[in-house]
């Protein structure tokens, strides 16, 4: 039998589409369909929250620490107590971006290109942050604040700053980009308004892509912290003189940091200080973080594969893989809260615990002299003797702003060749190769026992090697591991399917509900008695990031599948969660989650607009390209199908690997239909533009043995085998193909391989018989 063609699509495509993991930064907040347009502004209802002058009054030492901090800044009015940036016509002019910063009477302008391309006056309204940037935002039209790309860079002249500068070096995107600074991906109500406001609600409207935003204070106020204080003033105000109150709920405190612990307590300065996918709900004070966001996984465009950071992450996930989070060591151990910076400068902060009489609270630390020569090896007061430079290295992130790995890791430069990641020690000796380093470690602390790091799991994942698979599983299996760690296994673990749901199953029982819910979504392709047997029981799960990802599974299954006492909840469960997704559809990524649920749905003809609407918003949003093109394909609606792919195959500047899947997919459809010949260009173009999926060679290999050119067949798939050696539908192929031509020897030789690499193959059989007839 002649192998058959067979479509694929990237690892992250076939995430978008079967498991609905958004690809971008997702910040939601409470649903508003309907409401009139109207800028951003105060809520009329307060909802339990207190004015925000309401606490100087009691809490004034923590007022006037918190007063100057970064929260107290993330935003404010344009004035000339919070305008930093130089406007007395000060021009700007780089790689095609121009600009001219002025005043005009009160108020601060910006004049340069517009929505519609022609240079125009824009009034500044707010500031937006102070150090080492400050940005600006401007309104629009829809309710709309754009936050300019041309920041000021707050840093002293001596250290480069008090300047302006654009936050994409060398690079002008034209007004139907959306990292133009009238785009989407610069709406401060999208992107930034519900961490750099207090109860920000976003009041987004799907049906006319418009916001009615509203805050209760426009800063990171008290309350951002505390929950809704309006409680406690009422307490506060008819308490009797001298009494002591029980507890915070007594004092009607919504958030009571005691009982929280220290982990509770970092899940509340989670919610900003994470990457994280928002459920709808905004900010759930007093509750754990899963009860609003899901935080993202250790996913490659964002972590490196050991885990240190490489996208803008911010600091939780990293800081969840650390020892001292397992130790119970808390943000405020190190932040003041109120001021936002470190406790003690330099090398003190750490020696807080990490000294030779270390604190009773964490018996487990080392009785030892840590700032010393005899620990870190440097000279004393140099660079490599800071805690920090070893154990939080540092990345830039717009341009001025470096940030610390929160993951407080010991230096592996031991594991750089086996996990593709950087290391501490090579980033300060440049000249050096991490092996260079290791043998440095290992000549003053010997050599260590140390178990094998989930990077390497990781690493493999993301090469697709082979050893992939029982990796991942250990990692998932291994309680000791971080739970953050333990459901990125999870989410690495989707892509294997069938193979890897044992593990999965089990996962679905954890005591960690991170990990329940990146265990669920393996199970959305299932069949329906499956489905329900292993995650109904998740919809009644405590957390509603789970109970999400639960229903997001079950999404589509016939509503007999379930017991008959559970389909009424369950339907309200869709409404509520269908509810939740239109209010955050205001990104390309929310609105594609949007549109794949309305398809696993069968309401197909509305997902078909809304991934339209994904790539009206960001036209290289190949995810959404992808789910229209197959969907229209599926409805047949072919003309549409290969006009969205030739579309995105005409954008400028699109990513080499989007480029490529969009070439394999238009290839199979022009096949699919019959028109093989034109296939051919564009199978060649993505082999060359991804030459290292060898699955495109398999099949350009079939379509060239079908068109009756064996000899190019065979080069195409020598070619693919070239580079996955092991890959059972290349060795079949190729003995197909010497079989046919009379090549008998060599055909044997490649099933060899094949019994070899997969000796369970149910061709194996089938081919010998027939190599072995006279």
């Amino acid at each position: 039998m002649m192998p058959r063609l067979r479509r694929h699509c990237s690892t992250a495509q076939a995430r978008a589409a079967r498991h609905f993991l958004a690809l971008c930064l997702l910040l939601v907040s409470s649903v508003g369909s309907g409401q009139a347009e109207q800028p951003p502004a105060l809520a009329l209802d307060p909802v339990g929250y207190a004015p925000a002058e309401s606490c100087i009054g009691c809490h004034t030492g923590q007022a006037q620490t918190w007063e100057g901090s970064d929260h107290q800044r993330a935003m404010a009015r344009a004035s000339p107590d919070s305008v930093l940036g130089d406007f007395a016509d000060v021009r700007f002019d780089k790689a095609g971006v121009q600009a001219r910063f002025f005043r005009k009477g009160d108020g601060y302008f910006v004049n340069t290109e517009g929505a519609d391309g022609k240079p125009a006056d824009f009034q500044v309204l707010y500031s937006f942050g102070h150090y080492p940037l400050q940005q600006y935002l401007v309104a629009f039209p829809g309710g709309r604040l754009q936050a300019l790309t041309i920041a000021w860079d707050s840093r002293p002249k001596q250290a480069g700053g008090q300047r302006w500068f654009s936050l994409y070096p060398g690079q002008h995107f034209a007004p139907s980009d959306p990292l133009h600074w009238t785009g989407r991906y610069q709406n401060w109500n999208a992107m930034c308004a519900d961490c750099h406001s207090t109860n920000l609600q976003k009041h987004y409207d799907d049906k006319t892509d418009s916001f009615a935003s509203t805050w209760h204070e426009q800063n990171v106020g008290c309350q951002a912290c505390h929950g809704p204080g309006q409680a406690h003033v009422d307490w506060a105000r008819q308490a009797p003189p001298g009494q002591s109150p029980a507890s915070s709920r007594d004092m009607g405190l919504a958030v009571d940091f005691k009982a929280l612990g220290s982990r509770g307590l970092v899940e509340q300065c989670a919610y900003c200080h994470s990457r994280r996918q928002g459920l709808g709900n905004g900010q759930q004070p007093g509750q754990g973080l899963l009860a609003s966001a899901l935080p993202a996984s250790l996913r490659a465009d964002l972590y490196h594969a050991d885990g240190q950071i490489d996208g803008e992450v911010y600091e939780y996930a990293s800081f969840a893989q650390s020892r001292m989070y397992a130790a119970g060591v808390g943000c405020t151990d190190c932040h003041d809260p109120h001021s936002t910076r470190v406790k003690v400068e330099g090398n003190g902060l750490c020696l807080q615990c990490h000294n030779p009489t270390p604190p009773a609270r964490f018996p487990g630390l080392r009785v030892k002299d840590y700032d010393s020569p005899a620990h870190h090896h440097h000279q004393t007061s140099s660079a490599g003797a800071q805690c920090v430079g070893c154990h939080m290295p540092s990345k830039t992130y717009m341009v001025v702003d470096p940030r610390r790995d929160h993951s407080l890791r010991i230096p592996r430069p031991d594991l750089a060749d086996k996990t593709a990641s950087p290391d501490a020690c090579t980033a300060c000796h440049r000249d050096k190769e991490p092996q260079w380093a290791a043998r440095a470690i290992e000549g003053w602390f010997g050599q260590p026992q140390r178990p094998r790091h989930y990077g390497e799991a990781f690493n493999a994942a993301r090469s697709q090697g082979a050893e992939a698979l029982p990796l991942l599983r250990k990692v998932l299996e291994d309680m000791g591991q971080p739970a953050v760690v333990r459901a990125s296994a999870a989410a690495q673990l989707l892509p294997f399917g069938p193979p890897a749901l044992p593990s999965l199953s089990q996962a679905l029982d954890d005591p960690s509900a991170l990990v329940r819910a990146y265990a669920a979504s393996a199970f959305a392709e299932e069949l329906p008695v499956r489905r329900v047997e292993r995650l109904l029981p998740l919809l009644d799960d405590p957390d509603l990031a789970v109970r999400d990802e639960a229903l997001r599974a079950l999404a589509g299954i016939p509503s007999t599948a379930l017991p008959e006492p559970r389909r009424a909840a369950f339907k309200a469960q869709l409404a509520d969660y269908e509810r939740r997704l239109r209010g955050n559809a205001d990104l390309p990524g929310n609105r594609l989650n949007l549109a794949v649920f309305l398809e696993r749905e069968g309401r197909q003809l509305e997902a078909l607009e809304e991934y339209r609407q994904a790539l009206r918003m960001d036209p290289y949003f190949s995810p959404a390209r992808v789910n229209l093109a197959t969907l229209a394909n599926s409805l047949l609606r072919q003309d549409e199908a290969e006009r969205t792919l030739r579309d995105g195959l005409a954008l400028a500047d699109q990513p080499a690997t989007d480029h490529g899947n969009l070439a394999y997919m238009l290839a199979l459809l022009l096949v699919e239909h019959g028109r093989a010949e034109e296939g051919l260009p564009w199978l060649e173009q993505a082999a060359m533009v991804m030459p290292g999926d060898s699955r495109i060679r398999y099949n350009q290999g079939l379509l060239l043995l079908r068109l009756a050119r064996p000899d190019e067949a065979r080069a195409a798939l020598e070619a693919g085998l070239a580079q996955s050696p092991a890959d059972g539908d290349l060795l079949y192929a190729l003995a197909y193909l010497h079989a046919i031509a009379g090549r008998r020897d060599q055909a044997r030789e490649y099933l060899r391989q094949l019994e070899h690499s997969a000796p369970g193959d149910t061709r194996l059989a089938g081919m010998k018989q027939e190599l072995d007839r006279p």
